[in-house]
């Protein structure tokens, strides 16, 4: 594959918060390392930060580790059982929150599993060597303002200190003191950091989105600078579902959709590498068998005349499954054919991460087509069938 992106340029990256859900960022950060993009400087808030830290380590192995292991006592002193029965439904909240009252009345959730699990994982002195630089943010309460910290502007010891300080998810952790200050999670006020690359002068930056709470500030965009963004196209979970199956969900979605970006990857659901020409997919749209063909005009109520077909096709036919597809207007034969692709792959349950391209999605499409035969079907799917009236 040929990525679309200038491999040759340094990329900013800019890490938002969003607890549990940051694993997708590691996702990401393996398509981006695997293609090899440049990165100069990441500006993280709250989970951004950490995992911003484990990304200037260089170390994806031990960032992956962190998160295939993680759970919801290696980050809060809480009970794995109470909080996966939550979850799964088979408590209700009044219960967990009976369980927790402990915890809670002493003024929030101890994390002091997260200070054990960032000793344990974060190097500060690999943070400062690093040809990265990383930019955390948090809200000073003592001075009532945001602060950007330039990690490689710290003294070595107070790395923790600051990844901790920017991840104090307010009402729910616990909060302490840290060197004399009390801080809460940078989220509050800026969670999507992207004003702490531009103003340092960024002109080619990725933004990895997971659309966790907090306030996303407005910012001034330069007219030179390029902004590329990698986002979810489904949900990620709860921000503090901690456990290593979420997290391995999220990993494998960020991969795919780095890629994606990476890689000009087209497809809505699945992953589809394509090259051809706008003929190729009309002439995958009217090349079908006779019956099915006829079978589409009864369905649509056209003119059964033969000569008609094509003309019936592009016109009346073909517009009409776009509307059901929920296309725009602007719709192009490739659009259409690829909107019918996918909505038919995910019918038969086609595996959906990994790469395919057109032909062999398509193979994979017409192995499982015949497990439809009893099951009512949308009429655009016999065009993918082409030679199979289901």
């Amino acid at each position: 594959m040929n990525p679309v992106i200038d491999l040759t340029k340094e990329y900013g990256i800019v890490l938002e918060g969003g607890g549990a859900r940051g694993a997708y960022q590691i996702g990401v950060w393996k398509a981006l390392q695997e293609a090899g993009v440049k990165i100069k400087g990441i500006a993280g808030t709250s989970v951004g930060a950490l995992n911003g830290a484990l990304m200037c380590m260089g170390d994806l192995k031990n960032a992956e580790d962190v998160w295939n292991t993680i759970t919801y006592s290696r980050v809060m002193k809480v009970d794995d059982n109470v909080m996966e029965s939550l979850f799964s439904g088979e408590i209700g909240f009044r219960k967990a929150l009976s369980e927790a009252a402990g915890v809670l009345t002493e003024g929030g959730v101890d994390i002091t599993p997260l200070k054990e699990l960032i000793a344990g994982h974060v190097d500060g002195s690999a943070i400062q060597a690093s040809p990265i630089d990383l930019y955390v943010q948090t809200f000073s309460v003592n001075e009532m303002k945001e602060i950007d910290v330039d990690m490689k502007h710290v003294e070595e010891e107070l790395i923790p200190d600051f990844l901790l300080a920017s991840a104090y998810l307010f009402p729910i952790f616990k909060n302490e003191k840290l060197h004399g200050k009390t801080y809460i999670d940078g989220g509050a006020i800026n969670n999507v950091p992207l004003d702490s690359l531009i103003r340092r002068g960024y002109q080619d930056i990725i933004t990895i989105r997971i659309f966790g709470p907090g306030r996303e500030k407005r910012v001034k965009i330069p007219e030179e600078t390029n902004i590329i963004s990698i986002e979810p196209r489904v949900k990620l979970g709860n921000i503090i579902e901690f456990t290593s199956r979420k997290s391995q969900r999220n990993i494998k979605i960020g991969y795919y959709d780095g890629l994606r970006a990476i890689y000009g990857l087209k497809g809505t659901i699945y992953y589809i590498e394509e090259n051809e020409e706008e003929c190729y997919y009309l002439n995958q749209l009217i090349t079908i068998d006779p019956q099915v063909s006829e079978y589409l005009m009864e369905v649509y109520r056209q003119n059964s005349d033969k000569e008609l077909t094509i003309r019936n096709l592009t016109e009346a036919i073909l517009p009409a499954m776009a509307m059901e597809l929920r296309l725009q207007k602007t719709w192009t034969y490739r659009e259409l054919y690829l909107a019918m692709l996918e909505a038919t792959a995910k019918m038969c349950r086609v595996p959906k991460y990994k790469v395919y391209t057109v032909p062999e999605l398509q193979e994979a499409v017409h192995h499982k087509l015949y497990r439809l035969h009893d099951q009512d079907i949308p009429a655009f799917m016999q065009i993918i069938s082409k030679y199979i009236l289901i």
